[in-house]
């Protein structure tokens, strides 16, 4: 679950959504929550960002997704979000979680006029990280989808499949250090994520049972539906399911 940023919504809102969630369904795994909610919750709070982040996980919260991260380059962020978080904030977030020994995902939207080298950057900001903590479990790229933005019409030229699937590839590379990479669905589409399968994807994203986020800017052919095993088949792998630490559940 991830939301907006709302300075009446402080830590004991999210305490009392946490705790109510697991009461009443404690085997849920609450993965919730970007680094800019996170430090939002802190400073409406008046707490620190290690509190912050113990009292959410001793209220429930079991990890933390990578959103927000867009492109970990400054000069990236203040071109295109700069409300949002700084890239060392992003990186404080992850980092405390890790040492309070919670796991993490990392994201990366490119395709927002960045250069390649801001690309590296990004890559390389998320492999330190992981080579101090190890606290990563996935690295999940997407390419920025620009109808109904703000940041549309800009100039910039949409990146292809073409390009998504070499970014999934260089990320299996030079992120050798994480063990799991995840093909999108939501805004490459089935065909291409069966190709990103092939191109150093080994995860596919989890069914959803709402997303605002990229069906606003008008990209979301896949209208929640679920990937079956013939789908995984066809494409020629094997597919299993898994929780949100990879452990496997069971074989297709």
């Amino acid at each position: 679950m991830q939301g907006g940023l709302h300075p009446d919504l402080k830590i004991d809102w999210f305490e009392r959504l946490f705790t109510g969630i697991k009461q009443r369904f404690p085997q849920i795994w609450l993965h919730c929550l970007s680094a800019s909610e996170v430090l939002a919750i802190a400073e409406y709070s008046n707490l620190s960002l290690r509190d912050t982040i113990v009292r959410l996980r001793d209220a429930g919260l079991d990890s933390i997704p990578g959103g927000g991260a867009e492109i970990l380059d400054d000069d990236v962020r203040f071109r295109i979000a700069r409300l949002k978080c700084r890239t060392e904030d992003w990186v404080s977030v992850h980092r405390t979680a890790h040492q309070l020994g919670m796991r993490t995902t990392a994201t990366m939207m490119f395709g927002v006029g960045e250069t390649f080298n801001q690309r590296i950057n990004h890559f390389e900001v998320v492999r330190k990280l992981q080579e101090e903590t190890g606290g990563f479990t996935a690295f999940i790229p997407w390419s920025f989808q620009p109808g109904n933005t703000a940041l549309g019409g800009r100039g910039w030229d949409e990146a292809t499949s073409v390009e998504y699937l070499k970014v999934l590839a260089i990320a299996r590379l030079y992120l050798d250090n994480i063990e799991n990479v995840q093909a999108s669905w939501v805004t490459q589409g089935l065909k291409v994520l069966e190709l990103g399968l092939h191109f150093g994807g080994n995860d596919v994203g989890s069914v959803m049972l709402e997303e605002n986020v990229v069906k606003a800017a008008g990209h979301f052919e896949l209208h929640y539906r679920g990937g079956t095993a013939a789908d995984h088949s066809r494409c020629g792998v094997q597919a299993c399911a898994a929780d949100t630490l990879y452990r496997t559940m069971f074989l297709n």
